[in-house]
């Protein structure tokens, strides 16, 4: 596990990128992580990778299975939740994490650490706020249309967490570069990065102007 550095200090280029397969739509419901993809970003570039299929104890539906591809079959070989989760914790440590549309991974990522007391130090950064506000010309801002709009390459393949995870990485990657070459910047800082996803979109080239970028 690396050296937790002071606060406000991390860099935005070093960083777990994370993305989840899940049941449904709220951990508050019962639903639970089938799929967990992660890439370690450090220093702008992607250097390890986790992923692993989680059995959450019951069947998923239909559509589910249509929408990742991931089938009861293979859920029903897949480690329980509480082990692949405890394994991605060890993967994960206390770096800062990013996900697109991190509100709801964040959710699953909160639930699924309580189940198995584990207590997770980093922060969380989202990737589709910081679009909104850096690609505003952008069709619409789902992780699928910005690797298009980005001409970013893949090979199509959506909602399997580790293709998807990898995705939002190679966007957060640009996206950092995007800012400290329009705004001259350097190393900018994941709290930077947190309170430029929050500042109004009317204000980000003032803030970006203006700020320190280390801060």
């Amino acid at each position: 596990m690396r050296q937790r550095l002071p606060a406000g200090s991390d860099p935005a280029d070093t960083l777990v990128v994370l993305d989840f397969e899940t049941t449904g739509l709220s951990p508050n419901q019962g639903d639970r992580v089938i799929e967990v993809g992660a890439v370690l970003i450090e220093q702008g570039q992607i250097t390890r990778s986790f992923q692993s299929l989680m059995n959450p104890g019951f069947p998923v539906n239909r559509f589910i299975e249509s929408y990742t591809g991931i089938s009861n079959e293979m859920l029903g070989a897949a480690p329980p939740c509480h082990q692949a989760i405890e394994e991605f914790s060890q993967f994960l440590g206390d770096y800062n994490l990013v996900a697109h549309n991190a509100a709801f991974d964040w959710r699953f990522l909160d639930s699924e650490f309580g189940r198995i007391k584990h207590a997770y130090r980093g922060n969380f950064a989202c990737s589709m706020l910081v679009a909104r506000r850096l690609y505003r010309d952008a069709p619409d801002h789902k992780l699928g249309t910005l690797v298009d709009y980005q001409n970013i390459p893949n090979d199509g393949a959506f909602h399997r967490a580790l293709a998807d995870s990898e995705m939002t990485a190679q966007l957060w990657i640009r996206m950092l570069t995007l800012i400290t070459e329009r705004y001259a910047l350097t190393s900018p800082s994941f709290a930077l990065m947190q309170k430029f996803a929050r500042t109004p979109s009317a204000g980000v080239d003032h803030y970006l102007t203006h700020c320190d970028a280390k801060r």
